[in-house]
């Protein structure tokens, strides 16, 4: 359905040039969504995959073995999109301070992005609402280090931004101007909180999505932060139990469709062509970690039993894997509280089983990976588990 513009061009002056920004309607479009025919099914069709994926965590023995790595890769992938260098391997490794050379701010970047969705779980789970102030604050976290950590952490824009272009008067699209940003954000908390409408979760998440990156209130890290924006919404209606859901794989494979629909929907109002990506992507991305988790379990199980003889060490490191699936000796002798020899011993064993990697290639400062992990984890992405470091 078009529906036409949906908000309106004002002009601006900025950097000694005039252009056109845009400034949103508010939520929800008018007129409503035509959610029937082949989009009501594949809204339900995201709904049973989404149910499905949360149900998984009911099958974890600890739901952390699975979470603690696939926020990560999430993290990973979001910041790819704009334009970090960091994998998934180089993440795990700057978290136990063996950053690969050249690649540490990137690294940084991508760990600021994991403790910015943590402390915005962490808030949901206390029951706060989803807020200005907590979409600042968890902002804040964001880039509080790396390349944007100078473009105002935690605050909005007070001076013009635009997407696509050397300067605004050429540029692919201009947010609205400085002054009218919280006017619009206070709109898309309004629809947060279910006024003037309730909204089903799936299409609040995706409609604010969209309407957030209209407004691209910040600086910097509007983008990370938008797809943040979608597994809270989730997280807050109660849909997901855990944040098992991230999109940021989906988006990034299908980056200039993403792009050319954000356009597409301010220009002619076409919701139900958007909804139609996202809901796909919904359905795809849960029966993708779904599938993922079943396998992990399996590879957990599997490996278990092979080391069901081995020393109490030996089991207990294989353990420690599942939840962090890249050690050094020093990281498992404190986890496990075991001597340097004794943990050495233990993971030459996993070694000797095929369960352990040396990773670094190194004499010094060596790390192990769980690789039968990683290539399950990064089994749909580019990234190989055979990295030299």
């Amino acid at each position: 359905m078009e529906r036409g513009l949906t908000g309106y061009y004002l002009p601006i002056s900025t950097t000694g040039e005039k252009a056109s920004a845009f400034f949103p309607h508010p939520l929800p479009p008018d007129p409503a969504l035509a959610i029937d025919g082949e989009l009501g099914a594949l809204l339900d069709a995201a709904s049973t995959a989404l149910g499905r994926l949360d149900g998984v965590s009911l099958l974890l023995p600890d739901p952390g073995l699975f979470l603690y790595s696939y926020v990560r890769k999430e993290a990973v992938f979001s910041s790819q999109i704009e334009g970090t260098q960091s994998s998934l391997s180089d993440l795990l490794s700057h978290e136990l301070e063996n950053t690969p050379a050249g690649l540490e701010e990137d690294a940084a970047e991508v760990s600021c992005y994991v403790d910015a969705m943590q402390h915005g779980l962490d808030l949901l789970k206390k029951g706060e609402p989803l807020s200005l102030r907590m979409i600042r604050e968890i902002h804040g976290i964001l880039l509080s280090h790396g390349k944007g950590s100078g473009k105002m952490p935690g605050e909005f824009r007070s001076s013009q931004n635009w997407i696509g272009g050397p300067r605004p008067g050429v540029a692919r699209f201009v947010p609205p101007p400085p002054q009218m940003v919280m006017e619009a954000m206070g709109s898309l908390e309004l629809f947060l909180h279910d006024q003037p409408v309730k909204t089903r979760p799936l299409l609040k998440a995706a409609l604010a999505h969209v309407q957030f990156e209209t407004i691209h209130p910040f600086l910097d890290g509007n983008g990370r932060l938008g797809r943040l924006l979608i597994t809270f919404i989730l997280c807050a209606e109660g849909v997901l139990d855990s944040p098992m859901l991230y999109l940021s794989l989906y988006l990034k494979k299908n980056r200039a469709e993403y792009y050319r629909l954000l356009q597409e929907i301010r220009i002619s109002g076409d919701w139900e062509e958007w909804l139609t990506f996202f809901l796909t992507g919904v359905v795809e991305t849960s029966r993708a970690a779904t599938k993922t988790a079943r396998e992990l379990l399996h590879l957990f199980d599997r490996d278990a039993k092979i080391l069901q003889s081995q020393a109490s060490s030996v089991i207990r490191l294989h353990q420690h894997l599942q939840r962090r699936p890249v050690t050094s000796v020093a990281q498992a002798s404190r986890s496990l509280g075991v001597s340097t020899p004794t943990a050495m011993k233990a993971i030459s064993t996993l070694e000797k089983y095929g369960i352990a990697h040396e990773i670094t290639g190194q004499n010094y400062r060596k790390l192990y990976a769980y690789r039968s992990y990683l290539d399950i984890l990064n089994a749909d992405t580019l990234e190989s588990s055979n990295f030299i470091l």
